[in-house]
């Protein structure tokens, strides 16, 4: 594999972001030439590096044909030819895209081009194809591609036979911060979590949790890392629960491992994930952790029940709070869950996931090869 194509909406900071790069670097740390095609420049992006070209495939103001109906059926052709003409101009042996139409899109516009393309689905693809237009789409597109990469086997039962046996499950990479060794020590009684502050990783359930088993657990305080859309809504539900010196939303940090490294419990209170990137790094540094059982399976995936960590059912308030409770009243087996948590380092250590991922480009290149 020559050249490499890699096509995601923008660079902007989130979990399917920061896999391309990490994919993107690795390519091209092994002699790979790499094209990064996003729609957009957004502000706060993952750096690359220089040698990492970037095209951008939206229509600028001077390409755009208005918003009127008839327009926008216009900008999407001029959108669709774009497209194609990079892949045309750039000749890669094949295309990785990342997420919902892009996947659509990208298959549809390297039809024709003997280019293979591998779709990744990233998050739970209920969700992602939830739109009934999209998923029609989908599944009429996805045929023509080379690979459906998933994130859980369980994801494997939303698309029909012809799709799904295309698909493979591969790993997300864990970043090399957060496989610093394991925390020595008696650990500080906090409750932490870390992730986009909306509803869907639905923090709130957390703090409700929190604050029904607070009298049990009185030692205990609650830190909620992360920056979205519902931060001030959390902040002020805190302060109406009179409970600012328990539970606090600092925001964005820096180097978040050094602050959840050693904290008592890590939990996941998400609706949805597909194979969630906060886990798996809490669970690397070798945090007892509790996650809801979200429908795609991600969770399940890491986690196995009563043994390196504790899974609840989504949006159950009471559950969850029960759990906060075992684990940081038996603190033996909780330290114990937390030491068998770091063995997904095992299979999602950078090297290791990294290689997965180049090899099923490069045989999806080999296979155009053989035609």
């Amino acid at each position: 594999m020559r050249k490499a194509a890699l096509f995601i909406s923008s660079l902007h900071k989130g979990g399917a972001e920061r896999v391309m790069s990490q994919i993107a670097h690795h390519l091209l740390a092994g002699g790979c030439e790499v094209v990064l095609v996003t729609q957009r420049v957004d502000g706060d992006e993952y750096a690359l590096d220089g040698r990492i070209r970037r095209r951008i495939s939206d229509l600028t103001p001077e390409e755009t044909a208005g918003s009127s109906i008839a327009g926008r059926i216009v900008n999407l052709a001029r959108r669709f030819r774009k497209l194609r003409g990079i892949w045309k101009e750039e000749k890669p042996d094949v295309i990785l895209s990342f997420i919902g139409k892009n996947n659509v899109m990208a298959v549809l516009t390297a039809k024709g081009l003997h280019i293979p393309v591998v779709c990744g689905v990233r998050g739970d693809p209920a969700l992602e194809y939830e739109d009934p237009s999209l998923k029609k789409a989908a599944f009429r597109t996805f045929g023509g591609a080379a690979r459906i990469v998933l994130q859980t086997e369980r994801s494997r039962n939303f698309f029909p036979e012809n799709i799904s046996k295309k698909a493979i499950i591969l790993p997300n990479p864990i970043e090399p911060q957060f496989l610093m060794p394991p925390f020595e020590g008696e650990r500080d009684g906090r409750i932490v979590t870390v992730g986009r502050i909306d509803a869907n990783k639905n923090q709130r359930l957390l703090i409700d949790a929190f604050c029904n088993v607070a009298d049990r657990i009185p030692d205990c305080r609650l830190e909620i890392f992360g920056q979205g859309p519902d931060l001030e809504q959390l902040r002020t539900l805190v302060k109406e629960r009179g409970m600012e010196e328990r539970i606090s939303l600092p925001g964005p940090v820096d180097r978040v491992q050094d602050r959840i490294r050693s904290a008592s419990l890590f939990v996941l209170p998400s609706d949805t994930e597909g194979m969630p990137n906060a886990l798996l790094e809490a669970m690397s540094l070798g945090l007892p952790c509790i996650s809801t059982d979200c429908p795609s399976g991600g969770p399940a995936q890491l986690i196995k029940d009563g043994v390196n960590g504790l899974l609840v059912p989504v949006r159950d308030e009471e559950r969850l709070g029960e759990a906060i409770v075992r684990m940081l009243t038996d603190r033996q087996k909780a330290e114990e869950m937390g030491r068998n948590a770091r063995g997904v380092q095992e299979i999602y250590a950078p090297d290791k996931a990294l290689q997965a991922w180049e090899q099923c480009l490069s045989e999806a290149a080999d296979g155009r090869k053989g035609k």
